[in-house]
């Protein structure tokens, strides 16, 4: 594997297929942007088109858990922005359980404000594209699990014990009880009640990234009925479902962000061989999938790697707290052939790929390649969102993205929330992140990794 890689400066497609060839990747392109602006069928629902928005955390709501100034600007520039699928933001269930003081809390007490949002949202998409223009929302649910900070300092709720994460938590250090995530359930089920009456399409049972429901799928080593097998290491997540299913019907869609492979060696990781935590294993995330089918999901965002751990699996990189064991094409190579081989198992299923933000001005050539090819039904970015909101209006009414206006994979949004500030793009929206940047990094050395991978 290649441990360093040339900055991106491809001035062609072309170039980017040489490093593919060189590298011996298998990465679909295609120029027929055409396929990015067919609409996609999610059940008895019609995403507009094949451009998704994944849920990307700004940290910037109230203290009380209120969308604020920076999320209301967020969102309407995604609604004007022209992608299809707009998937919100992780809200946590309960205070205890959000990642910082600053994440969205749906609650009773919050849901006018999560009506406004949605109402602009929606509003701001058909002021742009017309009356009959509806992007497809989701709202992302959550509990953060082991990275819980809901008053800024670190409290774990932990799910299982992990030497790969734990850092400095003792060896008494509680693990949340049966009990207890039984109630949890219940809280999910009352934030979708919320989320049908506010008027989202869909809710997402957050599972990626080692919060909480992803942290049960990989339970091992946990004893009780939420832990061991693999019966008991998703019924936390199954349970959501069914109650929500029993309470709502079919009056709200259900999806979820999963990770289908934690890259966390075995048996503290999902989705990984036991042999070698570098290699997926997928029979366990493709059986749950198809499980989830089977009750009626439609609609899934994969995702890969733990961004606290080892970023650089899902979130390849240029400038970040370590250096990658391999060129950011071979793990977008990596994950498009996971998303691949879930696509092709549940065919009916529309899965959301991830993995473009690098890609700079190329995306949508992937995009388009993947699409064609049956790897996946719709294209999903995250930090390219932040620094390019509109991206999706420009691959339909201009046929390319403009390489000025791309996220250049330096990591500093993920740095703002490292520090405590309100999340957005430093380079190109340096007038409101600029200073939240600047403030942030005062007295502090460079940035290094919470846990830096050892297995890598």
């Amino acid at each position: 594997m290649m441990s360093e890689h040339k900055r991106f400066q491809y001035e062609a497609i072309g170039d980017m297929k040489a490093d593919i060839a060189a590298l011996g990747l298998d990465i679909p392109l295609d120029k027929n942007l055409e396929l990015l602006k067919r609409p996609v069928q999610v059940g008895n629902k019609v995403i507009p088109n094949a451009l998704a928005i994944h849920p990307m955390e700004g940290c910037d709501g109230t203290l009380d858990g209120k969308p604020d100034e920076l999320t209301f600007r967020r969102y309407e520039r995604f609604a004007r922005g022209g992608a299809g699928l707009l998937w919100v933001e992780a809200a946590a269930v309960v205070h205890e359980g959000r990642a910082n003081p600053r994440q969205l809390y749906i609650c009773a007490q919050n849901k006018e404000s999560f009506q406004k949002l949605l109402d602009d949202m929606i509003k701001s998409a058909k002021k742009e594209f017309g009356s009959g223009y509806k992007p497809y929302t989701v709202l992302q649910l959550t509990h953060s699990g082991r990275y819980s900070k809901p008053e800024g300092k670190p409290e774990p709720v932990i799910a299982a014990k992990n030497p790969y994460l734990d850092g400095n938590l003792p060896n008494d250090y509680p693990i949340i009880s049966d009990e207890e995530l039984e109630k949890l359930e219940d809280r999910f089920v009352e934030a979708a009640e919320l989320a049908r009456e506010i008027g989202f399409d869909a809710v997402d049972i957050k599972s990626c990234h080692r919060y909480l429901s992803s942290e049960l799928l990989s339970a091992f080593t946990r004893e009780g009925k939420y832990g061991g097998s693999f019966e008991n290491r998703t019924r936390f997540l199954l349970n959501i479902v069914d109650k929500i299913k029993a309470r709502l019907g079919n009056s709200i869609d259900i999806t979820l962000r999963m990770n289908a492979y934690d890259a966390i060696p075995y048996p503290y990781g999902w989705g990984v061989s036991k042999e070698d935590s570098h290699k997926p294993d997928l029979s366990e995330p493709i059986q749950l999938i198809k499980i989830l089918h089977d009750k009626g999901i439609k609609l899934i965002n994969i995702s890969c790697g733990n961004p606290y751990y080892n970023p650089h699996v899902g979130r390849p990189y240029d400038v970040g707290p370590y250096t990658p064991p391999q060129h950011p094409l071979e793990g977008i190579a990596k994950m498009l052939r996971i998303i691949r081989e879930i696509q092709q198992s549940i065919p009916d299923m529309a899965v959301v790929s991830t993995g473009f933000s690098w890609l700079r001005e190329f995306a949508p050539y992937v995009a388009a390649g993947g699409i064609k090819e049956g790897w996946f039904k719709l294209a999903g970015f995250g930090r390219q969102a932040f620094a390019y909101p509109d991206f999706a209006r420009d691959i339909i009414e201009k046929g390319a993205m403009e390489r000025d206006k791309c996220c250049i994979a330096c990591s500093n949004c993920t740095v703002i929330m490292r520090d405590g500030g309100k999340s957005g793009c430093v380079p190109k929206d340096a007038k409101v992140y600029g200073p939240i940047y600047k403030e942030g990094r005062q007295g502090k050395p460079p940035i290094k990794g919470e846990h830096v991978a050892e297995h890598i």
